[in-house]
């Protein structure tokens, strides 16, 4: 899977440079995932604005790496879906069980009001 990494203060971002996602993409997300959750900044936002049409598997991985990233405290956020892929998600019923925002600044201020909230937690 082709994938661009911006690392900030708070958070990764993967950019998903492809126009589809398909089942067998999922070991090489996953894996840039992991590398990313292994340093000090463990919240990623995944920007799927290229992503035109996705696998039922490969959304499936999304949501269970969505539960795993929230169960060990890091924030997974999709942002910039297509239209017709943020319709498809609704109609196969995933889109409900994914963090996802309009743009990615929206997904940075999620990211960094999940932090916050952590925070007040873990007092």
């Amino acid at each position: 899977m082709n994938v661009k990494l911006d690392t900030k203060e708070k958070f990764h971002v993967i950019n998903v440079l492809e126009q589809a996602f398909y089942a067998n993409m999922t070991e090489s997300l996953l894996k840039t995932f992991n590398d990313c959750t292994q340093s000090d900044v463990k919240n990623v936002i995944l920007n799927l604005d290229q992503v035109t049409k996705m696998e039922r598997e490969a959304a499936e991985a999304l949501v269970n790496l969505q539960q795993t990233s929230y169960e060990n405290n890091h924030s997974l956020v999709i942002c910039c879906l297509k239209q017709e892929l943020e319709d498809w998600l609704d109609k196969e019923e995933l889109l409900e069980l994914m963090n996802v925002t309009p743009t990615l600044s929206e997904a940075m201020d999620i990211v960094q009001m999940e932090e916050i909230e952590r925070d007040l937690f873990k007092d």
